[in-house]
């Protein structure tokens, strides 16, 4: 519908929708498309904590949180996911094998070559910004690619068609994930998931009107947002030509581009979302440890699973619930 590729034209006529950028966390999306495909559902948790992991021959990675915020307790996934948790990341990474992320993002749309190493999930791959959008509406398509086209019809002069554009769609990813993580995705501006930090995109939720799937990412040089409803797919990064740091103030400015320009585009528009698949079935959890919520459970949440794989443990049980690891 619409590229904006800089500030201002007479100033660069450089288009920055082709730069290549690190996506930061805005990529553990197709990582966790990875880890339901394989098993992992919105209660499989690890535990996050400040983590050096082992790779062989004497090397190691550290990542951190951002803010250094940890839990110090195993998470679920829908917390992992709203907080961004980058050691929850890594540890789905490594379990995975590094091939997952990178055949999920292949197919929804990602040709540039990613490179195969621990730190994949975090963003450390530079990509395009048309490249990366069209891979998110993959998603936001319920699974169906298409190539992204700018001409539509070209006519002659007769008003004779000498070109329009043929359909391409295919269909590359599995409906009840897709639709199990666009429900994840809604919980990062979703207050009931506050607990030992907040929700990445909670400060523009009082401007979201619309029900939205959302990921945000950020590097010290670049800040992403990526969201969609089953419409619209919005991509926005911000960030410095000469890869100057971003400040920590200037974060926020990205996801408000996002839900202003979303929201203003929408606005007499209906609130579109996608139909639950019958082999995805929804159960009422406490979403900060995964288990199904009773009486006193300190949070309640709608949260949705493939038909077999919910959660069987109440709140308040102390027995340890296995990650289901079949497909």
């Amino acid at each position: 519908l619409a590229s904006v590729g800089g500030c201002d034209y007479l100033q660069s006529t450089y288009n920055r929708t082709k730069s290549l950028r690190q996506p930061g966390s805005t990529i553990k999306t197709f990582l966790y498309y990875a880890a339901l495909e394989n098993g992992f559902t919105a209660s499989s948790t690890f535990l996050s904590e400040p983590t050096t992991f082992s790779l062989g021959n004497n090397q190691t990675y550290t990542p951190n949180n951002f803010g250094n915020i940890y839990p110090s307790y195993p998470i679920p996934l829908t917390l992992a996911l709203a907080y961004s948790d980058n050691i929850y990341a890594v540890k789905t990474h490594l379990f995975l094998g590094e091939d997952a992320i990178v055949n999920v993002a292949n197919k929804a749309g990602i040709k540039t070559k990613l490179n195969k190493n621990v730190s994949l999930p975090l963003g450390t791959t530079e990509l395009n910004m048309i490249e990366f959008t069209n891979a998110y509406s993959t998603i936001a398509n319920e699974g169906i690619y298409n190539k992204l086209y700018l001409i539509r019809k070209v006519e002659n002069e007769n008003g004779s068609t000498i070109y329009k554009h043929k359909d391409n769609s295919n269909k590359v990813l599995n409906k009840n994930y897709t639709y199990i993580l666009s429900e994840l995705l809604n919980g990062c501006y979703d207050d009931t998931l506050a607990d030992y930090t907040t929700p990445t995109c909670l400060s523009i939720k009082p401007k979201l009107t619309k029900k939205y799937a959302i990921k945000t990412g950020s590097t010290n040089t670049d800040s992403w947002i990526m969201g969609y409803n089953k419409d619209y797919t919005l991509g926005v990064w911000i960030g410095y030509d000469n890869n100057k740091n971003i400040a920590r103030n200037e974060l926020k400015f990205s996801k408000n581009i996002w839900a202003d320009t979303m929201e203003n585009y929408l606005r007499d528009k209906k609130d579109n979302w996608y139909t639950k698949p019958n082999d995805v079935i929804p159960v009422l959890i406490n979403p900060l440890n995964g288990k199904i919520a009773t009486s006193t459970s300190k949070r309640k949440k709608i949260v949705y699973y493939l038909k077999g794989t919910q959660p069987t443990l109440y709140d308040g049980e102390n027995v340890k619930q296995e990650k289901k690891t079949d497909n």
